[in-house]
């Protein structure tokens, strides 16, 4: 089940939760086998063996839950950290069980030995998982929730984001039928390049930096534009395309180092001449204001959505300090 994005908290008969920055996981128990699976199907009981054995641990041969797997620090969620337990050899995912554990958040209680609960309501659920979980010990852990908006409103404020359920809600597998209440945020950014759309001469994302200590660092994208606004960047940045060389990010602009890679919509370190690079320079004297929502060491995670130009802004203003990430992270709500 899935959620659709608010920007206020719904009012009513709802439960609140706060929202996990990590990988959402559906977990399977049937006898001695455990099945962890992303939200996309992928597998993933094998990079988080500790988790297995966790489940392995409770006194139920059969079970279903939803949840979210989180490494947590000593005040946050580490999302970079959580990325680099998706390591393909059995010996890195040994040592890295002891040195980032992860943990299970669960949210929700679908299945228990052979009683299907998709058609209860979620009061029901959470009362059942409440009973499952409520005294669970590391690494698995039931998430915290309450009935009383003001303490909805103090999450919002303090963390990523809220998630609402209807008491009455069914699970229903595939619908958003939840509600992801997130805060928007916005940066004015230096546009420093752009790329074409595939298929037509016009933009598909223009490519974002912020200065730090004077030097103008990648920090995402912004793209999902309409045709018209395509049209109007064009206009835009076409005075502007210069060559590359001379360009402040002539070398490319990888992220050096970085549990995460490459960045959607990134480019790599190249030799002016040698290789093609796949996106067009220009001069960085356009500032837009840009909506972001979740940031991962300082970027955004998600391409960003374009609100306006700021001719008022000088490039050279904008810098990292506009980036406002979580004051807290929900990980203080864990009972340990």
């Amino acid at each position: 089940m899935l959620a659709r994005l608010a920007r206020k908290l719904p009012r009513g008969d709802y439960v609140y939760e706060p929202k996990w920055d990590g990988f959402r996981c559906l977990a399977f128990r049937d006898g001695a086998e455990v099945d962890l699976r992303s939200r996309n199907q992928r597998p993933l009981a094998r990079y988080f063996p500790e988790i297995v054995e966790a489940l392995l641990a409770l006194p139920y041969e059969r079970l279903a839950l939803d949840g979210e797997l989180i490494v947590a620090g000593d005040d946050e969620v580490d999302f970079v950290a959580l990325l680099a337990r998706l390591h393909p050899a059995a010996s890195r995912v040994e040592r890295l069980r002891t040195e980032t554990p992860a943990s299970f958040v669960v949210f929700d209680l679908l299945a228990v030995d052979g009683d299907g609960l998709l058609e209860r309501p979620f009061a029901e659920r959470r009362a059942r998982l409440e009973a499952l979980l409520g005294s669970a010990s590391p690494p698995l852990a039931l998430t915290p929730a309450t009935t009383d908006e003001r303490v909805a409103a103090g999450w919002l404020d303090r963390f990523e984001g809220v998630v609402a359920k209807h008491r009455e809600l069914r699970y229903e597998p595939g619908r958003r039928a939840m509600v992801k209440v997130k805060h928007e945020r916005t940066a004015d950014c230096v546009v420093a390049g752009f790329r074409w759309l595939v298929e037509r001469p016009l933009p598909s994302s223009l490519l974002l930096g912020l200065y730090d200590g004077g030097e103008l660092r990648h920090v995402g994208i912004a793209a999902g534009f309409a045709e018209t606004r395509r049209r109007e960047l064009l206009e835009r940045l076409a005075p502007l395309v210069v060559p590359l060389q001379g360009h402040t990010w002539e070398h490319g602009f990888r992220l050096a180092g970085s549990p995460t890679g490459r960045l959607k919509g990134s480019a790599g370190s190249w030799t002016p001449g040698e290789m093609e690079q796949d996106w067009v320079p220009v001069a960085p004297e356009l500032v837009a204001e840009v909506a972001y929502d979740q940031l991962d060491q300082l970027r955004f995670r998600h391409p960003g959505r374009f609100r306006r130009w700021r001719p008022d802004r000088d490039p050279a203003s904008c810098t990292f300090d506009q980036l406002v990430a979580p004051s807290l992270d929900p990980v203080e709500l864990l009972p340990w």
